[in-house]
Formats: structure tokens, C-alpha cells, sequence
């Protein structure tokens, strides 16, 4: 049985069919498309942006603040502006600065957060411009991150040489080494998500490990959330008086909208002096000074809105309990830890100690270690005379840290070992 072809005679064409003899119409032909992969920038050209852009937007509001603050001194000519701008921003990245009164290294953490997550960014943007993004290889993250850390630099070096001279004084090497190791580590940190070797690493990790540091890292990040909560309710209450010293400049509106900005840039710091407080070791605002819950020795103080939230002496009645928190801390971590390992389903996790016992081991220092480096940056000199020593000791609360929330952690893994098997 053959098959009929419209051109047959005796049937009709089909529907649309061409008619015979009549030429079709012209049809587009596709522009061959050009081989190779896309153009990508150069290396150099793709961290010199990121850099530059994290640069201008982590300056930048550090500029403005500090004009108002110049407004109210009735200093606000646009160089000045730019340079005292600049001393502020390397100031933020943990250079300390020389000035009239002695050095000044008490760094803005709020400036030094916003520079770091700026950073952060320009790693995953240059990973992303060559070509590196879920690659899994630490070569290409370690050049990400190491092309915006000299670019970085660069910049940071070329402020620091606009600063120098005058009432205000930078040492352009020392800017040099600060900001290649900020940026560098933040660029990797951004380097490191980008290209999927973060997830590559966490999933070849021991469990001990894996767990051990993200319960630590938990535990640390509640404990300053907890002395973030306590500086709040501190200032709070104290408000008044705050609002009495903003007052007592006579600077205009733009004085003391300067003025409650850059306190405001102070505010991690006052966190971390807090959650210090809680610890036990507490803080100093000046030579020979201490502020813990047992005793509170202070004498004439800056005249800073940051200061009315001060305890005027030793904590009692109802706040003792406030005492706790660090150790209610690391029993949520510890209950957190112990509701994942359980989670997994595996029969070691459930019929051993072990699996439990190992990460808690771990959590503590982890713990101790990052608070112990946050109160290092939130502390550091406001001059050469009273104030020369101003933040918490690092490794008091390093230890303190390690201790108690790890007793915490520990005592919240038992706690949720024995109420799942209930």
C-alpha cells in the first residue's frame, strides 16, 4: 500500500501547502555565533572596582558624619572634610591615628563592620568575574581574595598619605600592614562562599569538628547579642542623661546630630564592653578605673552620651540574675548541638556519649576565641592621659569566656541528652 504525495495528481495539496512553480519565501539564517567562552575582565581591572567600591561606601558615611560633627566646631571647609573622613575610615579598620591630645586607636566597630561586609562583596564579585564561582578551588579563591587585598591596600596606603601632616598623623606602613590583612580576610571570607569550597570543606570535616565549631560560633553570637540587649536597656534608662549631654555641647543641630552618630559608631563597642561585663572581667573607661557587676571605680568621665548608661555601683537585687546569662547561653547552644546530632539518625548519636561529648569540648575555646577577639578590637587609647586605656582585657575574657559558656554548653547537652530519652 503506497502512500499518496500532494504532488500526485487526483489529490488535493494540503492546507498551506506551497503551489507549484511559486518560490517560497526568503528564510533568516542565523549570524554564526562566535566560538570561546564570554570576555571576562582582568583580574587587576575587576578587584581594582570592587575595591574601589568598597572603599568609597564604607568611607563615604564616615565622611558625612564627621562633617556634621565639624559643623558643630565651626570647622567644615570640604578638604578638611575629606581628610578628617579618611582618619576616621582608616580608624575603623584598627589603624590608630596620632593626634594633639596622644594616640587614638579605639577603633568604630560600626565603621569596621561596614568595611568588612563591604570587602566581603568585593571577594564574591571578583570570584564571580574570573570565572570561579562553584569551582571548589582554593587557588582561585586565594587569588580573588588576594587581588582585592593589594588593591585595597593601595587605596588605604594613598589615605593614609593624605592624612599625614597636621593635627591628625598616620604611619602610611602600618596602614599598609593593617588593611592588607583586613582585606585580604574579608575578600576570602566572600571568596571562599563563592566558589562552594566553604561547603566542600564543612562536608569532608569531622563531625566533632563541624559541630564543635558551629556550636562555639552560636554560643559566641547569643553572648554578644546578650550584651548588646544589656548596653541597650543601660543607655535606655539612662537616656536623660544622655540627652543632658548632647545638649550641653551648644553645637546647633548639626553638632548634635554629629555627636549621636558618632556614638552611635560606638555602639558594637559598648556591646562587647557589656557582654565583658556580664563575663565577670568587665572593662575600664580610663587608667585605674573598673566596671564589673562586684565594683565600679571610675572618676571624671568624657562627656559622651555613651557614658550615662554606666552602672553607678555594684550590681544587686533583681539585676544578679542577670549574672546567669552566660551560662543560659551556652545551654541553648548545648540543647541546639545536642537536637542536630540527634537529628542525624545515626545509632552512635544515639546510644553514646561520645558524638555529644567531643563538640562541647571544642565549643568553649572556639567560644573563648571570638569573644576574646572582639574585646580586643573594642578596645584601644582615646589619648596619652586618662584615657589611655579604655575596653576590656582580651584575655581575661578569653578565659572567662571559654569557661563559663562552655560549662553552660556542656550542662544544656546533658539536659537535652537525658529529657530525649524521657
Amino acid at each position: 500500500m503506497s502512500s499518496v504525495t500532494p504532488d500526485q495528481p487526483g489529490r488535493a495539496p494540503r492546507m498551506g501547502a506551497r503551489p507549484p512553480g511559486r518560490p517560497g519565501p526568503a528564510r533568516r539564517v542565523p549570524a554564526p555565533r562566535a566560538g570561546g567562552p564570554p570576555s571576562r575582565p582582568p583580574l587587576a581591572v575587576a578587584a581594582g572596582v570592587a575595591a574601589v567600591g568598597a572603599a568609597l561606601t564604607s568611607w563615604l558615611p564616615v565622611a558625612v558624619v564627621l562633617w556634621f560633627f565639624q559643623l558643630g566646631a565651626g570647622a567644615s571647609n570640604l578638604p578638611d572634610a575629606v581628610r578628617v573622613g579618611l582618619a576616621g575610615w582608616l580608624l575603623g579598620h584598627g589603624v590608630p591615628l596620632t593626634t594633639d591630645a596622644g594616640p587614638l586607636g579605639l577603633a568604630p566597630l560600626a565603621v569596621t563592620l561596614l568595611a568588612g561586609w563591604r570587602l566581603i562583596r568585593a571577594g564574591v564579585h571578583v570570584t564571580r568575574a574570573i570565572g570561579a564561582r562553584g569551582s571548589r578551588s582554593p587557588k582561585r579563591a586565594f587569588i580573588a581574595a588576594g587581588a582585592v587585598g593589594i588593591a585595597y591596600t593601595l587605596l588605604g596606603v594613598l589615605a593614609a598619605l593624605l592624612v599625614a601632616g597636621g593635627t591628625l598623623d598616620v604611619s602610611p606602613v602600618r596602614t599598609g600592614l593593617t588593611l592588607a590583612a583586613v582585606a585580604t580576610v574579608a575578600a576570602l571570607v566572600g571568596a571562599v562562599r563563592t566558589t562552594g569550597l566553604g561547603d566542600l570543606l564543612a562536608a569532608r570535616a569531622p563531625l566533632a569538628l563541624r559541630e564543635g565549631i558551629r556550636t562555639g560560633l552560636v554560643a559566641a553570637l547569643l553572648l554578644l547579642a546578650a550584651g548588646a540587649g544589656v548596653a541597650g536597656l543601660a543607655v535606655a534608662t539612662g537616656g536623660g542623661d544622655a540627652a543632658d549631654l548632647i545638649a550641653a555641647y551648644h553645637t546647633g543641630v548639626a553638632g548634635q546630630a554629629g555627636i549621636t552618630l558618632v556614638n552611635l559608631a560606638y555602639a558594637p563597642n559598648a556591646a562587647i564592653w557589656s557582654t565583658s561585663y556580664l563575663l565577670g572581667p568587665g572593662f575600664a573607661v580610663g587608667v585605674d578605673t573598673t566596671v564589673q557587676t562586684s565594683e565600679v571605680t571610675v572618676g571624671a568621665l568624657p562627656a559622651l552620651p555613651l557614658v550615662a548608661g554606666l552602672p553607678g555601683g555594684p550590681v544587686d537585687g533583681l539585676g544578679t540574675g542577670l549574672l546567669a546569662a552566660p551560662v543560659l547561653v551556652g545551654m541553648v547552644a548545648g540543647w541546639s548541638l545536642t537536637r542536630r546530632v540527634l537529628r542525624s539518625g545515626s545509632d552512635s548519636a544515639r546510644g553514646e556519649w561520645g558524638p555529644l561529648l567531643r563538640p562541647v569540648v571544642l565549643a568553649g575555646p572556639v567560644v573563648g576565641l571570638l569573644v576574646g577577639a572582639a574585646a580586643a578590637a573594642s578596645a584601644g587609647p582615646l589619648g596619652a592621659g586618662r584615657l589611655a586605656e579604655v575596653g576590656p582585657v582580651p584575655w581575661q575574657v578569653a578565659v572567662v569566656a571559654t569557661v563559663v559558656t562552655g560549662t553552660g554548653v556542656l550542662g544544656g547537652v546533658v539536659a537535652a541528652r537525658f529529657l530525649s530519652r524521657g
